[in-house]
């Protein structure tokens, strides 16, 4: 059924976001690394396997089943080797390549040992590739993020127009959208009235941000005047822009630090609740004391993996991993079906190319999960570390200081690619989704 399916991919969800973290904060950078190098392994060899053997197979039906099954008890395993097979190491700040080929290999015994053993040339190699690829990455991450939210953006503009277009209850409807859409904008500008307070802008960086801003209100303004946009377009483009401008300025932490707990006051004459709203707290208060240790260890082991992350994180990877799926239902739809490919997923067997790859791609979400979220932590903790932050930790294990280039780069790209759809395209035709606008 779909609700076991959803339980699941919750379940999956939630256990990858709390635990890769988690293998960073408590075993170091190479743990962490090593660790969701063995989750994207063993979710792609299970994604090979289910993709190459045959579907009215018995023998695959059990396999695929017996490991789905396993899987939370791997995924916990796969934590505990790496806690115990690697560790925070002063010497992790050099390349994979002087480590394995150093003279402090001289102790190895065997080639065996030297090839297979622990910081071998295979567990070397693997990671600092790993390593490599997930830094690589990551301005293909963020590119590839503002294409979807443009497409995005754009498909809302176009089922808006239809929803407008349709008859009935059009003026309804638009009156309804002008409000969502002031209403986005307003926040939009909540948050960026935050920004400005951050006390680490400066004069280059207040800059940046009136000059995006003001390019923003202008492709916005011209979209809506020129009738190629609309309202809906304007204030989500506007809304991501302001996303992206707080992603870059919060560095992935919280916006406002943790106040001081206040010194306790004293004994109040009365209870600050009734007698008998205490009571039953009290009671409760007793009846979880009496549960079985594993529950209270349970639950310490997750506030722990909470704490090791941001709220700001896992905002990214949801909008992310949002408009990435929303974009294999949006470009088949494009392409040739029209609105109704919205409410179907891509396949191997689809006619066109564009739909196999997408197809392909999902067969391989869990790894890509894995690398989006290792690349979004990784992102994260060389923020912090830039200016010899919280983080300073990750450049003492050969971390890379990181930078917003490319976030830079991803919204001028996200502004260009608009202005370019505004300049070709034309009013009032038909859409591969749905209608335009209506014009009275």
């Amino acid at each position: 059924m779909w609700i076991v399916r959803v339980v699941f991919s919750v379940v999956f969800l939630t256990s990858i976001i709390l635990s890769v973290p988690l293998g960073f904060d408590v075993g170091g950078r190479t743990c962490g690394l090593a660790f969701s190098l063995s989750l994207a392994s063993f979710y792609f060899f299970y994604s090979v396997l289910r993709l190459t053997t045959p579907e009215k197979s018995r023998f695959r039906y059990a396999l695929v089943q017996t490991i789905g099954l396993t899987q939370w008890i791997i995924l916990p395993s796969l934590l505990i080797w790496s806690l115990n097979r690697f560790s925070v190491d002063s010497d992790n700040g050099s390349g994979w390549v002087e480590r394995t080929l150093s003279g402090k290999r001289a102790q190895d015994v065997s080639i065996r040992e030297w090839i297979f053993g622990p910081d071998g040339l295979v567990e070397v190699f693997a990671i600092g590739s790993w390593d490599k690829m997930l830094r690589w990455s990551t301005p293909v991450f963020q590119l590839c993020e503002g294409f979807c939210s443009l497409l995005v953006i754009q498909s809302a503009g176009q089922i808006t127009r239809w929803l407008v277009n349709r008859g009935g209850r059009s003026d309804s409807w638009m009156i309804g959208l002008l409000v969502m859409s002031a209403s986005v904008i307003s926040s939009s500008v909540y948050f960026l009235w935050r920004i400005m307070q951050f006390p680490e802008i400066g004069n280059v960086d207040a800059a940046l941000i009136g000059i995006t801003i003001t390019c923003a209100v202008f492709l916005g303004a011209w979209g809506i005047g020129s009738g190629k946009g609309n309202p809906v377009e304007s204030s989500l483009l506007f809304a991501y822009i302001v996303l992206c401008i707080y992603q870059i300025f919060t560095d992935y932490q919280p916006s406002q630090p943790t106040a001081p707990m206040p010194p306790p006051s004293q004994a109040a004459d009365f209870p600050p609740l009734p007698p008998i709203i205490m009571a039953s707290y009290t009671t409760l208060i007793d009846a979880l004391s009496t549960l079985p240790s594993i529950i209270h260890a349970a639950f310490n082991f997750i506030m722990a993996a909470l704490s090791t992350i941001t709220p700001s994180v896992i905002i990214s990877l949801a909008y992310r991993l949002f408009v990435l799926y929303a974009s294999t239902r949006i470009i088949p739809a494009v392409r040739e079906s029209g609105a109704r490919a919205l409410f179907q997923e891509a396949s191997l067997e689809d006619s066109d190319g564009a739909g196999q790859i997408l197809g392909l791609l999902s067969w391989f979400s869990p790894s890509i999960l894995v690398a989006v979220y290792t690349s979004l932590l990784m992102q994260h903790f060389a923020s912090t570390s830039g200016d010899g932050g919280p983080g300073e930790w990750w450049t003492s294990q050969g971390g890379d200081a990181g930078g917003n280039l490319w976030r830079w780069i991803n919204i001028t790209g996200t502004m260009a690619l608009y202005a370019l759809e505004l300049n070709l395209g034309k009013e009032d035709v038909d859409s591969g989704l749905t209608g335009h606008w209506k014009a009275d």
